[in-house]
């Protein structure tokens, strides 16, 4: 019995020391938990009951950037947070081969308000992050900050000259980058059009 306890715990070793650092776990379930952070939400979180999934689909309703969020632990795969005051689960859905959860974390939970950089954007764009939606023009931190970062399975870099979304598990739409570092066009159906895609009321 004292061997096959010996060889249990060095296989669990073995395990966690094989896994990035955030998703740690041995197989008794304990985690090796990355630093916990507190701030703000990098952008517009869209949620589903308590669960906000990397795939932030724009269907949903969502919460707006610059809302208080403490992180209070790590899941496997997640991050369960404290969001002004709501309990509320964020989790790896998709990009789980592409980032650690503590790099994860890094991104969705930022230390400054984005709400300071917001305020200082031109009108369409501050009511383009109102709706959650976006416009030609925006630049990469303004479409970040209005619909979320692009699932890292499908974009894996920021300077792909295409970032891959979704609106809903049916409704994709592409964002293509000009030279110049901002939208040039949003490639997308005309359904998914009108609910993503930013139109100055007449």
């Amino acid at each position: 019995m004292k061997k096959i306890d010996t060889l249990v715990s060095s296989v669990a070793l073995a395990a966690a020391l094989a896994t990035p650092h955030a998703q740690a776990f041995d197989l008794f379930g304990r985690k090796d938990e990355a630093p916990l952070r507190e701030g703000y939400t990098c952008c517009n979180f869209h949620y589903e009951d308590d669960w906000i999934s990397d795939s932030n689909y724009g269907s949903l309703p969502f919460i707006p950037a610059g809302t208080p969020v403490k992180l209070k632990s790590y899941g496997r795969y997640r991050m369960h947070v404290d969001m002004d005051g709501k309990a509320m689960r964020i989790g790896q859905d998709y990009g789980r081969a592409q980032e650690t959860l503590e790099q994860f974390a890094e991104k969705m939970i930022v230390t400054a308000d984005p709400k300071a950089k917001i305020a200082k954007y031109p009108a369409n764009v501050r009511a383009a992050i109102r709706q959650g939606q976006i416009v030609p023009g925006m630049t990469k931190e303004q479409t970040i900050i209005a619909v979320g970062y692009p699932q890292t399975d499908e974009t894996v870099s920021l300077d792909a000259p295409i970032w891959n979304y979704w609106a809903s598990s049916f409704a994709p739409y592409r964002v293509v980058w000009g030279k110049d570092g901002r939208i040039k066009a949003i490639h997308t159906d005309p359904v998914t059009e009108s609910r993503m895609v930013y139109a100055k009321p007449e």
